[in-house]
């Protein structure tokens, strides 16, 4: 397999190709955060060791879409997106398994033996401290171990990781983020949390303002805060300084959630393209004004006030791949 290929196998298709004998870090990798990627390195190193490839093995949907599809999901990383900050690792690709009724109906001895060991001949596995699978997750950390050690294949159990004191973990970044605190998630994801869509039209309210600017619709779930942001935008491989506002419009008409971005010295039709948004800084909570002259004031103010934190985090933007096909 080459070494900049990044394959992505579904477990419903013929086989698993290139990925077939992996040694396989194993978890849902929402936000492919730093506790995710220690797990990573944990099934980078063992694969070495063994001469093998080294892959991710996740899940579609989020199983806790499948179980409370009623309850709304903060995702940190759709799909597309997850599979994007996992090529951007060292990982030779992902193998991305349906989480259905049938799945969830596995028993967690049938998860092993006929999954990991028959479907998928893993040499090795990682897994966080936390992980539990199989039917009413059952499925242990230690059971995983014991099984890997009765079948042939190696485990490494990866313990809890802490950054000053808090655990790094998807639920505590949704929290950072639903609050604002966007240098936080971005310390403990490892990277700036990012967002993508395709521009679309807007108002054009921004134009007659003189900050016209890239519109985005977000997943419906997004719990980020609303407000004003610095943000750094990634058009193909080129990176643009700006600033964003995510909500509602108070001033004008308080309508669905949409993210607006001004870049800075850029001059470019964009409709219809897919555009990276990652998120530097916070910088005010979205406001409704009472004149025109009074917004436009402080537009101004916030654009310096990006200007700024983009200039304390030079180059900061996640590192992506490109996620092929098996």
């Amino acid at each position: 397999m080459p070494a900049n290929k990044f394959t992505v196998a579904r477990d419903g298709a013929a086989g698993i190709g290139a990925l077939e004998g992996a040694v396989v870090a194993i978890g849902n990798f929402d936000g492919v955060h730093r506790g995710h990627r220690a797990v990573i390195a944990a099934a980078l190193k063992r694969a070495r060791a063994l001469g093998k490839p080294a892959a991710a093995l996740t899940f579609e949907p989020h199983p806790r879409a499948f179980f409370q599809p009623q309850v709304p999901l903060f995702r940190l990383s759709g799909e597309r997106a997850k599979l994007r900050l996992l090529a951007g690792t060292e990982l030779d690709g992902a193998i991305v398994m349906n989480f259905d009724a049938a799945l969830a109906g596995t028993t967690a001895e049938d998860f092993v033996v006929r999954i990991l060991r028959e479907r998928f001949k893993i040499s090795g596995a990682a897994i966080g401290f936390d992980f539990h699978f199989g039917k009413s997750r059952l499925g242990s950390p230690a059971f995983l171990a014991a099984e890997g050690a009765r079948l042939g294949f190696s485990v490494d159990i990866v313990p809890p990781l802490e950054d000053e004191g808090r655990p790094v973990s998807s639920g505590v970044i949704r929290t950072a983020l639903s609050a604002g605190r966007v240098v936080e998630a971005a310390e403990l994801l490892g990277a700036p949390w990012f967002v993508s869509g395709e521009v679309i039209h807007g108002e054009k309210r921004g134009r007659e303002l003189g900050y016209p600017t890239l519109n985005l619709k977000l997943d419906e779930a997004c719990g980020l805060k609303h407000g004003i942001y610095a943000v750094r935008a990634g058009i193909g491989a080129k990176r643009h300084d700006g600033v964003a506002s995510f909500g509602r419009r108070p001033t004008f008409d308080n309508g669905a959630p949409l993210l607006e971005v001004f870049l800075f010295d850029f001059d470019g039709d964009l409709y219809g393209q897919q555009i990276d948004v990652a998120f530097i800084g916070w910088i005010r909570h979205e406001m409704r004004f009472d004149s025109i002259g009074d917004l436009k004031r402080h537009m101004d103010e916030d654009s310096v006030h990006a200007r700024a934190a983009l200039a304390r985090s030079p180059g900061a933007f996640p590192e992506l791949g490109t996620a092929g096909s098996a």
